[in-house]
């Protein structure tokens, strides 16, 4: 099968090694579409140096094979469903595991392929093996959509950790792609009000487009009606002080997007005290994240808004233009396709 591995900075090529076997408690997926996020970005560009390494975790695919021991299970996937994948490793041993948090895991990620490349999602080819138990079935819809399932699952998981309840006032720091869903699940899960605080005036205007409430400039927040929750996707500790400003009294907020070279922020201690704040991170996806996604993504109900951050589709062969320009300009997602 083919595989897409990056090699050093700027440098990918498509490889051949042998389709993976599966076990009794697998399935083989034929991939369909694999959304390219920050980390092959980062990948592509040095700014993450571990090479040669097949990326790609948000992934869709239809069903090819299936172990005995998986097919025999009820609700098990059949042949030829389409579905989305968690290709996350959870042991399912370790301590965090073992309490529940299996977004933390604390057993390596990735694995190494049969050419020497290291896995980390391995979603840029044509065939991924996963456990029975990361696949979602998710009916018959765009395939691109599907691929959306990962990152999906990580807002419903920022919204668990936040606490959310219908009808709270929802400011997101940060219009780019995270940014966007969590405006549209905050638009479908009935909040009173959503709000975008973007620094581009051109993402600006299409999170009004798309339905937010209202859209500033950072420096703005001030007119605005105070957040019940606050969603900071953007890794900076500029974002972090503007979530501050946006919260009301009382408010959660999530530290969503994060870096390991983003510079620490300032905790403002006495006015986390005083107003009663509730600060917490949201970092990946739980199980149960994926039912919701899943579901969500099944019954088509976002499917027109999530059709708008498509920027691009891509062809496997030309996985060399889809890196460049999701790594170069702004966008949205970009995918790759493999046919």
């Amino acid at each position: 099968m083919r595989i897409a591995v990056v090699t050093s900075p700027g440098s990918v090529e498509i490889r051949d090694i042998p389709v993976p076997g599966i076990g009794e408690d697998d399935v083989l997926v034929r991939i369909t579409a694999c959304g390219l996020c920050t980390m092959e970005a980062k990948l592509y560009t040095g700014a993450m140096p571990v090479y040669p390494v097949a990326a790609g975790h948000e992934v869709s695919g239809r069903v090819e094979r299936i172990g005995a021991r998986a097919a025999a299970l009820e609700d098990a996937p059949a042949v030829g469903d389409l579905v989305t994948l968690d290709l996350l490793t959870r042991c399912g041993t370790c301590r965090n595991c073992r309490a529940g948090d299996s977004a933390v895991c604390a057993s390596p990620q990735g694995s190494m392929l049969p050419d020497g490349s290291i896995g980390m999602g391995s979603g840029l080819a044509e065939y991924v093996r996963v456990p029975a138990a990361h696949v979602w079935p998710v009916g018959d819809i765009d395939p691109v959509h599907a691929a959306m399932g990962e990152p999906l699952a990580c807002v419903v998981h920022s919204f668990r950790r936040a606490g959310y309840r219908s009808g709270d006032r929802v400011a997101v720091i940060g219009g780019g792609f995270m940014g966007r869903l969590h405006l549209l699940l905050a638009q479908h899960e009935q909040a009173r009000s959503v709000t975008v605080v973007e620094t581009d005036p051109e993402r600006r205007s299409a999170a009004l487009d798309a339905g937010a409430d209202d859209a500033v400039a950072p420096e703005d927040v001030g007119r605005l009606a105070p957040a019940d929750v606050v969603f900071v996707t953007i890794a900076s500790p500029e974002a972090i002080g503007t979530a501050f400003r946006t919260a009301a009294d009382g408010a959660r907020l999530v530290l969503f997007g994060g870096s390991h070279d983003t510079p620490d922020a300032a905790l403002p201690g006495y006015e986390v005290h005083r107003r009663q704040l509730t600060v917490t991170g949201s970092y990946s996806q739980e199980p149960a994240d994926w039912r919701t996604a899943a579901a969500l993504l099944r019954s088509g109900t976002l499917a027109d808004r999530l059709a708008r951050l498509v920027t691009s589709r891509h062809e496997l062969a030309d996985v060399d233009k889809a890196l460049t320009e999701s790594s170069g300009t702004p966008v949205y997602r970009v995918f790759v396709e493999p046919r």
